[in-house]
């Protein structure tokens, strides 16, 4: 079970998998704009706040409580979700990921998911496909990195293999939240990364745009 169980991640998490997580960039776009991420460095300490300390981080615990939750807990769950967003822009990102997901899930998988918000659908996916619940989090975690990285290598811009550095080196951070976030509960919600989240509301008016985020 442990290797279908990676096989079935590594699908759910694939680029291939479509979700539409290409044409978002998180706030990032505006981050670029602003100059504030213009190399590798500035763009692996924004990404590894985003993880540890904003939305990153808040989205494990969501995909954790979402996967523990009975059937009748699951819409509680995904409305603290939506309130969470701290923009439209963050809010589209996460509903229209989590309702491809679910669609596709659905089809394929065979399991009925309803609307829910991207880690919240993903983590009741999990449980009821009786996928482990912490390599569930480092696959959703790694994805969302890899996601954004490929979104840097494009804004900032970074080469390929900048990219691929940073995102290696986030791969204990995504580890240990994953560790931790598995066991933690939605009153342990809490994001800090102010600047970013500032950033992805001011993206909704930046004049020329690559993401929808």
């Amino acid at each position: 079970m442990s290797i279908e169980a990676d096989l079935i991640l590594a699908q759910w998490l694939s680029p291939a998998y479509p979700v539409g997580a290409f044409s978002y960039s998180h706030g990032l776009e505006q981050v670029v704009a602003d100059g504030a991420a213009r190399d590798a460095g500035s763009f692996s300490q924004w990404l590894s706040d985003i993880l540890e300390h904003g939305g990153g981080h808040s989205d494990a615990i969501l995909l954790a409580c979402a996967y523990r939750a009975e059937a009748d807990q699951v819409e509680e769950i995904d409305a603290t979700a939506r309130a969470l967003a701290p923009s439209s822009e963050r809010q589209l990102e996460t509903t229209q990921q989590g309702a491809a997901f679910a669609a596709t899930t659905e089809a394929v998988f065979g399991p009925e998911l309803g609307h829910l918000t991207y880690p919240v659908a993903l983590g009741r996916a999990a449980r009821l496909q009786g996928l482990p619940l912490e390599k569930t989090i480092a696959f959703y975690l790694h994805a969302f990195a890899s996601n954004l990285s490929s979104a840097a290598i494009r804004l900032v811009p970074l080469g390929q293999t900048e990219g691929q550095k940073v995102l290696h080196a986030l791969l204990p951070l995504c580890q240990s939240i994953a560790g931790s976030a598995q066991h933690m509960t939605l009153d342990d919600i809490g994001s800090s990364v102010f600047a970013a989240d500032i950033a992805s509301m001011r993206h909704e008016s930046l004049y020329s745009r690559l993401f929808r985020s």
